[in-house]
């Protein structure tokens, strides 16, 4: 018999196939510079800008200059607008709002508003990503107004990342739109996100992917845990809470648990967010949120669009949703001494990497199919083809127990292409590819 060990390397052989493995997309020259802008002491000074303001709950006050989520608003605004001035009009920054009526922890009308930078994209406007952070904050009671909320790391760390790269993409030109939101609501009930993510549904927007950050301030958990300074959780739903009952049942019958687009975008942040630019670890949960949590990508999903959520490795939650207060030698409270900026702007260069490498791509193919109309070891893929695709398709395939694209075989620029690989022994993928080398999130074929 062969030893294990052996057999091991001979299993990970299987199932042989065309093309070359995969090798992760590397951040280009214009990116990796862009990267480096990140820059710690703004991002700190953000922070420290967001805790100023006393409280940012939702229902505090929306007209104090100084105090409450109205100030918080403004100041938001104004400083996205001094960053939109590099974009030679290309940025632009709104407000919108709603009244949301009395509902669940909204006990009267209350107007929600988020602040929305809208960097246009050159070539496609209408094909968009989003990336989001939440500027309300609360305490241990969630309808205590009153009381101080400072909200350093939930989720001052997530708006920080926003406003930074609205800052330094300003002065980019990205082939699709990016929107650097910074949303209202969150700790009520993800008001802020449903009324954009509904609106951009109503509006026809393309939304390909949405990354949220919400609380990822800290590598340090509970008190003796040991730090992970390298790691960020990425959070990334299986089955879509947006498709039908058939569609579900039609996805269980093609083995597409696993490869939904939501997981095809964690799979995309993973490959292109991984590297010594970074110097991050991109650690992808196969679940859709935490366990009794929750997070304003889950408004995107809910609508049918594509989104992940990070967050720090492990949580402190006396520094989380809490009073600020000492008990017995312990800090309560969600202060800006509990933040590790550096940390946070690798986090940056992460969603950075993400978002650059997605709008510079074509967008993710469409209305990809794999014909199972007859028995054949061979397996025939077809797209819909996509002007934006200049440098053609990629077929991407792993064994099905891979998480990841194992391999990846050139095609061309065409609509269809045929592999000697059984349809049965893997899964496939097709992803678009553009001149200058961005090739674009997975799309996964269903039978036909």
């Amino acid at each position: 018999m062969r030893p294990f060990a052996q057999l091991q390397t001979t299993l990970d052989l299987w199932p042989k196939g065309p093309g070359q493995p995969l090798v992760p997309q590397h951040p280009d020259n214009e990116l990796t510079t862009m990267l480096a802008e990140i820059n710690v002491t703004q991002i700190k000074a953000t922070i420290a800008k967001l805790v100023s303001f006393g409280t940012r709950h939702t229902l505090s006050n929306q007209t104090d200059p100084q105090r409450g989520i109205g100030a918080a608003r403004d100041w938001v605004a104004a400083e996205l607008r001094k960053y939109a001035e590099a974009s030679n009009g290309r940025m632009t920054v709104d407000v919108p709002s709603y009244v949301q009526v009395p509902a669940s922890r909204i006990p009267t009308d209350t107007v929600i508003s988020n602040i929305v930078a809208t960097l246009k994209g050159a070539e496609e406007p209408n094909r968009a990503y989003v990336i989001s952070g939440h500027y309300d904050s609360r305490v241990t009671d969630v309808m205590n107004f009153l009381a101080d909320s400072p909200g350093a790391d939930d989720d001052g760390s997530g708006v920080a990342i926003s406003m930074e790269l609205a800052r330094i993409f300003a002065k980019h030109v990205p082939k699709a739109t990016i929107m650097f939101a910074v949303v209202a609501g969150e700790e009520q009930g993800l008001y802020g996100s449903n009324f954009m993510a509904t609106t951009l549904k109503a509006n026809g927007v393309d939304v390909q992917g949405m990354l949220d950050n919400d609380i990822v301030g800290s590598p340090k958990g509970d008190v003796g845990s040991p730090p992970s300074p390298f790691d960020i959780r990425m959070f990334v739903q299986g089955l879509p809470t947006s498709e039908t009952a058939a569609q579900i049942s039609s996805r269980g019958t093609s083995g597409a648990e696993n490869d939904s687009p939501a997981r095809q975008l964690g799979r995309f942040v993973s490959e292109v967010a991984q590297n010594a630019v970074t110097q991050m670890n991109v650690r992808a949960i196969w679940r859709p949120e935490r366990f009794l949590r929750g997070g304003d990508h889950l408004s995107f999903l809910q609508v049918g669009y594509p989104a992940v959520r990070f967050t720090e490795p492990e949580e402190n939650f006396a520094h989380q949703h809490q009073d600020t207060r000492l008990v017995d030698g312990v800090q309560f409270g969600d202060l800006e001494e509990f933040v590790d900026y550096d940390f946070i702007s690798r986090v940056a260069k992460v969603n950075g990497a993400a978002l650059w490498s997605l709008a510079q791509a074509p967008g993710t193919p469409k209305h990809v199919t794999l014909d199972t109309s007859a028995l054949t070891n061979n397996s025939t893929l077809k797209w819909t083809q996509d002007p934006a695709a200049d440098g053609g398709y990629e077929i991407v395939w792993r064994a099905s127990e891979e998480v990841g694209w194992s391999h990846v075989v050139p095609v061309g620029n065409v609509g269809s292409a045929t592999l000697r690989l059984s349809k049965d022994n893997v899964d496939f993928g097709v992803r678009a590819v553009g001149k200058n080398g961005f090739k674009s999130p997975a799309g996964y074929p269903f039978g036909s």
